[in-house]
């Protein structure tokens, strides 16, 4: 019997064996022609998930110098995610400058990135600095705000919101549509529709002495025409 006639024969057998030497032979290709398998670079058991009720947290920099300070009634670590999901903070920023007030505030929420660098504030945020003197001994007057979705990076004492902002501070009002501050050096930035009411100026006082009885027109002089 020829080898044309057995296989016609017994054609589904034969497609069968062809498919399976296909089949290994791809594979095979495929392991030669593959990159090497990964590594995994991890070392020790994972970090499971928690929960914490009424905590305080603080985050610190690389000189030991906190970076922020957070007082919350329910902080979650989930499980296979470093970073912390906050309900109802209040939040304390240093202000790093000696003299200067930190600020001190609250948000719905708040989410903080697993190297603690990015902080994110969600929904409304308030925030509040008490009344102090600057270095020159010009009284600066408390100031607050009111603004939402706030993002943050602790360690550079930053901010950055795209919605509006209002500012409080003494009797002067600023308002705005985004906002980019700077903690450090006081430098705050509204970045659209931006609008700043002064309280009025104080009347000035009536002028007294001989010049306030002067006549509002000279008088004539002898030998003049009136």
């Amino acid at each position: 019997m020829s080898l044309v006639r057995f296989v016609r024969d017994r054609g589904l057998t034969a497609a069968i064996v062809a498919t399976g030497v296909a089949l290994v032979g791809a594979y095979g290709l495929m392991l030669w022609l593959g990159p090497a398998p990964t590594t995994h670079d991890f070392v020790g058991p994972p970090r499971s998930g928690y929960v914490l009720h009424n905590y305080t947290m603080w985050a610190y920099d690389v000189d030991g110098l906190p970076n922020f300070r957070m007082v919350s009634p329910h902080l979650e670590r989930r499980e296979g995610d470093e970073s912390l999901y906050i309900n109802t903070p209040k939040f304390l920023l240093p202000s790093k400058q000696p003299g200067i007030p930190d600020w001190d505030g609250d948000s719905l929420y708040a989410w903080v990135d697993k190297t603690g660098n990015l902080l994110k504030l969600q929904g409304p945020v308030y925030m509040h600095r008490p009344p102090y003197t600057d270095v020159k001994g010009t009284p600066v007057p408390e100031t607050t705000m009111h603004t939402s979705e706030v993002t943050a990076w602790p360690k550079e004492n930053r901010m950055l919101t795209a919605e509006p902002v209002k500012i409080v501070q003494g009797e002067r009002t600023m308002t705005g549509i985004g906002m980019r501050a700077s903690l450090n050096d006081n430098h705050l930035e509204l970045l659209d529709a931006s609008h700043i009411t002064f309280p009025p100026r104080p009347p000035k006082p009536a002028a007294t002495g001989p010049a306030a009885a002067r006549p509002a027109g000279a008088a004539a002089r002898p030998g003049q025409a009136g």
